[in-house]
């Protein structure tokens, strides 16, 4: 009969009471409905306190499975792209000012990297989550030699709580659920603030599609990237419901306390969010148009003088004065009012007479890509080498 009650569920036939005080209640009314007195058994030994809890962790392990889902596509979407445009240059930055060229790859990669670990993270949390606190009762456990080894069992769970007290009133897997989604909410405001940038006319690197963008109702020039305004808008309410939640704990005596409502609220609108993120995220990736040549012309000399210093070290010379001598050419540069290019040889000599006729592949940007090929820099070699790493990642966390 048991099943027929959670078939009524699954259909949506079940017929609620207004004298049901919640779900467990309305449960064993029905049950009573169906087999008698019996079904008052239902209860015993058994509080809302544990109960309700419960419910929580066995809706949340399969909201994280949902979201790990989600996550990993975005991931495969993000590998996926970069992968086909892995020969793509264009200026990476610090403090927002132009540093060394990259590969759009790298850039991609780098956000990508920042969700594996997001990834990670949420799988622990289900660890911790699937945790059984069923058979603790109120406060003190239960006196009727409840199996809760077989509980465990029956519903699939990793492991039982320890302690009754405890396990009717912790919230830590709620707590550490809503960090969770506050630190990949912050990787993904990073990201989303990145492409704002670049699909400004300022940069204009990248090209919203019209799914993802919307125009201005005054200004008919204007194309807004109002989902990644929003990505980047929505990781505050998280960071909110995160801190309020702490909040509420913080105060709390020990074991149950109605307070604890609260942590409903605060993860079903942090799972929505986080859901609706993760998948616009990954249609702004899927459908996102680049601009190879404004990449390419947004590369220029100066961004060569740390490749200018490693020349120098490469003939032998200390960095730290090699360091020097490409600030000297810099300012010699700026001085002539010419790029850094266009310093002649007997100019730069005057520098340092180890500057000889081979510099002139410093200036060739691809040439200063190819020189990053430790692991994890951004040389072809070593990009291939982070896509497959990445792609082994989620192997491994769907395995």
């Amino acid at each position: 009969m048991a099943s027929e009650v959670a078939e009524e569920w699954a259909q949506g036939t079940f017929k609620l009471s207004p004298n049901d005080e919640d779900i467990h209640t309305a449960n064993e009314r029905r049950l009573k409905e169906l087999i008698g007195e019996t079904a008052g058994k239902l209860h015993t030994g058994r509080s809302r306190n544990d109960q309700v809890v419960t419910d929580l962790r066995l809706w949340m392990r399969q909201t994280c499975s949902t979201l790990s889902s989600l996550l990993w596509e975005l991931i495969r979407t993000m590998v996926d792209r970069a992968e086909a445009e892995r020969d793509v240059l264009f200026p990476g930055y610090t403090h927002l000012q132009r540093a060394q060229p990259i590969r759009w790859s790298h850039w991609i990669l780098s956000h990508a990297v920042a969700l594996t670990r997001d990834s990670e993270r949420l799988l622990e949390v289900r660890k911790r989550i699937n945790v059984l606190p069923l058979g603790s009762g109120a406060i003190a456990g239960n006196p009727l030699s409840v199996d809760r080894e077989l509980l465990r069992a029956e519903l699939n769970f990793g492991a039982i709580t320890l302690n009754s007290m405890d396990a009717t009133s912790e919230r830590d897997f709620v707590a550490e659920f809503l960090f969770w989604a506050s630190l990949c909410m912050t990787h993904l405001s990073r990201m989303a603030e990145d492409l704002i940038l670049y699909c400004t006319k300022e940069f204009s690197f990248v090209q919203l599609s019209d799914a993802y963008s919307t125009g201005s109702s005054l200004m008919p020039q204007k194309k807004n990237p109002d989902s990644l305004e929003l990505i980047r808008s929505k990781a505050g309410r998280v960071f909110g419901r995160c801190a309020g939640l702490l909040m509420t704990l913080k105060g709390l005596p020990s074991t149950y306390n109605k307070d604890l409502q609260e942590d409903k609220e605060a993860v079903f609108e942090v799972s929505d969010t986080m859901s609706a993120v993760l998948q616009v995220a990954t249609g702004v990736i899927s459908t996102l148009q680049i601009h190879r040549e404004n990449m390419g012309q947004a590369l220029s000399p100066d961004m060569l003088a740390t490749d200018l210093a490693y020349y120098l070290v490469r003939k032998g010379m200390p960095f730290r004065q090699a360091h020097e001598a490409s600030g000297k050419a810099v300012f010699m540069a700026e001085t002539k009012g010419v790029a850094l290019n266009e310093l002649s040889l007997q100019e730069l000599q005057t520098i340092s007479p180890l500057f000889s006729g081979d510099v002139s592949c410093v200036w060739d940007y691809g040439h200063s890509v190819e020189q990053y090929g430790a692991l994890g820099g951004t040389a072809r070699s070593s990009v291939d080498w982070q896509i497959r790493q990445v792609r082994a990642l989620l192997q491994t966390q769907q395995a």
